[in-house]
C-alpha cells in the first residue's frame, strides 16, 4: 500500500462492537469513521466516499439495512471496496452480498488480524486498478460475449452485465482462455483479493445469476469439481 492513510467507514449498530473494532483498526493504521444506522451512513456516503466500507447486515430494526447500503454504494462507485462484517453466516446471506457487489464477506468470529489482512488485500486491489491502464490487456470477444478492459465492463448478447469490479476480473480471467480451468487461487490472484474459497464460490454464483437475468439458458460457466471453473463457448456445449 502507499504511504497515505486509508479511510475506512464502519457501519455497525452495536455500540460496543463498533467502538472496539474502530479502536483496533485505528491502531492498525487506518483512519476510521463509524456510523450506527443506514440513514446516518447514507447521508455521509452521499457527500463523500471513504476508501473502504465495512458493513453489518442488520442495523437496528432493519434486517437487511446492510444489503440496501451495499446496493447504494455500488451505485455510487463501481470500484469502492466493500466488506460485510456480520454475525450472519447463512450461505444465502453471503450470496446476496456478492450479488449486490460486495467484495468480501467475513463473520464476526474472525480474528482482527484476519480482518486486517482482508482489508489490506482489497487496498492492494485499488492499487492494481489504478495501474491497470499502465498495463494494457486484450479485450475479449466470444460468441454472444464481449469484455472491455478499458472500461471494466462485460456484455452478454449486447446487454451489459450488472457485476462488481471483483466479478469483472473473475470473468476476465475465465474468458481469456476458454476451456482452461481456473482454480479458486487463480481467481483470487486475477481479482487482486485474498478471500476464502467459498467467497469465490459465492462470486461465481452471483456472476451466473447476472448472465441468467439476461439469458435464462446461459450455461457457459462450468464448475469443474475439485479443480475450479472454466468458460466454455456456448456453441460447443452440445458437441
Amino acid at each position: 500500500m502507499d504511504d497515505m492513510q486509508k479511510t475506512i467507514a464502519f457501519v455497525e449498530d452495536d455500540d460496543v462492537i463498533r467502538e472496539n473494532y474502530a479502536d483496533i483498526l485505528t491502531i492498525a493504521g487506518f483512519d476510521v469513521t463509524t456510523y450506527r444506522s443506514r440513514i446516518e451512513a447514507t447521508k455521509a456516503f452521499d457527500k463523500q466516499l471513504p476508501n473502504l466500507v465495512l458493513l453489518d447486515i442488520s442495523l437496528g430494526d432493519e434486517r437487511d439495512a446492510g444489503f440496501h447500503l451495499c446496493g447504494h454504494l455500488r451505485h455510487l462507485s463501481e470500484t469502492l471496496p466493500i466488506i460485510f462484517l456480520t454475525s450472519h453466516n447463512d450461505e444465502v446471506d453471503k450470496i446476496s452480498g456478492m450479488r449486490l457487489g460486495a467484495d468480501d464477506y467475513i463473520t464476526k468470529d474472525a480474528s482482527i488480524d484476519f480482518i486486517v489482512v482482508r482489508i489490506e488485500a482489497l487496498f492492494r486491489r485499488l492499487e492494481a486498478q489504478n495501474n491497470v491502464h499502465q498495463e494494457p490487456r486484450a479485450n475479449v470477444h466470444h460468441l454472444n460475449f464481449d469484455l472491455n478492459q478499458d472500461c471494466s465492463q462485460a456484455y452478454w448478447k449486447g446487454e451489459r452485465l450488472d457485476i462488481s469490479l471483483t466479478q469483472f476480473w473473475i470473468i476476465s480471467a475465465l474468458t481469456q482462455n476458454p476451456g482452461g480451468v481456473k482454480s479458486h487461487s487463480n481467481l483470487m490472484t486475477a481479482a487482486h483479493i485474498t478471500v476464502e474459497p467459498n467467497t469465490i464460490v459465492a462470486h461465481v454464483r452471483a456472476i451466473r445469476e447476472s448472465f441468467r437475468r439476461i439469458d435464462s439458458s446461459f450455461d457457459c460457466l462450468e464448475t469443474v469439481r475439485g479443480l475450479g471453473y472454466r468458460w466454455i463457448e456456448k456453441s460447443t456445449l452440445n458437441n
